[in-house]
């Protein structure tokens, strides 16, 4: 689905013609930087295993991310940090024990970290972003995962030549989509917040991004929807590939 047709809730709800305008900026946002985790990578290999280890509830596969987030905002609002990885492994044990299975923290930990760490990028992604490196953009990773998980990710799945740089919130220690941490990456590649957008295939991450003052595209991979109490993102596309396309044209 394109831009217009993921956009409605977002026109129903009301949109200022500021936020109308943003449709119309076609200038080349200065740094790209791209959310790893469904966004590059395919995280269906990751929820088999997952699955699994929950006895083979694939039907709590969605809770399991959902309180995986949820967990990862909670370190974060108290001042706290922990890799991404080990909240995921502690979501795991919780969605295990209310469904009455166990598992312990090791074994949780190492389902989740190995998983993470052996996704293969999606089949469009080598080469929408070869075109837009070729094209002259900057590509800039930014993860919820550690520095040593995405740099093991990206040498897994074939993505380390592309990007210039890999930034990940543990050198900050707040998670994506606080405020902070959007400010922080900014200031990390030297650009100012409206000159960076943020490619992602979450809608929390793309509101969080454009709550602060960045602008966004948004990948709407299956399962995958814009949160339509925020302001209305730049680009909607089903894949990497056809944003890439759109960006090319960008001057």
């Amino acid at each position: 689905m394109g831009t217009t047709g993921m956009l409605t809730p977002n026109l129903v709800l009301g949109q200022t013609q500021e936020n109308n305008n943003i449709m119309e900026n076609k200038t080349r946002p200065k740094v790209l930087f791209f959310d790893v985790n469904e966004t590059l990578l395919d995280l269906t290999q990751m929820k088999t295993k997952v699955g699994e280890a929950l006895n083979g509830r694939e039907d709590l596969l969605s809770l399991w991310f959902t309180t995986m987030l949820q967990y990862s905002l909670v370190t974060t609002a108290s001042g706290q940090y922990e890799h991404f990885g080990y909240v995921g492994a502690a979501a795991l044990q919780m969605i295990a024990a209310n469904n009455g299975i166990s598992i312990s923290e090791e074994e949780a930990r190492n389902n989740i970290v190995n998983s993470l760490r052996g996704l293969p990028a999606h089949p469009e992604v080598k080469e929408a972003l070869s075109q837009l490196k070729k094209d002259g953009y900057k590509l800039v990773s930014f993860t919820n995962s550690s520095n040593e998980g995405v740099k093991k990710q990206f040498e897994s799945a074939g993505l380390t030549e592309y990007f210039e740089e890999r930034l990940s919130v543990e050198d900050i220690g707040k998670f994506k989509p606080f405020t902070d941490t959007y400010t922080w990456a900014a200031r990390k590649m030297g650009v100012k917040p409206e000159e960076c957008m943020l490619i992602a295939a979450h809608g929390w991450d793309v509101a969080g991004a454009v709550w602060a003052g960045w602008r966004a595209a948004f990948i709407s991979r299956p399962g995958q929807q814009l949160f339509p109490l925020a302001p209305r993102t730049e680009i909607v596309e089903s894949d990497l590939k056809k944003v890439a396309q759109l960006l090319v044209k960008y001057k």
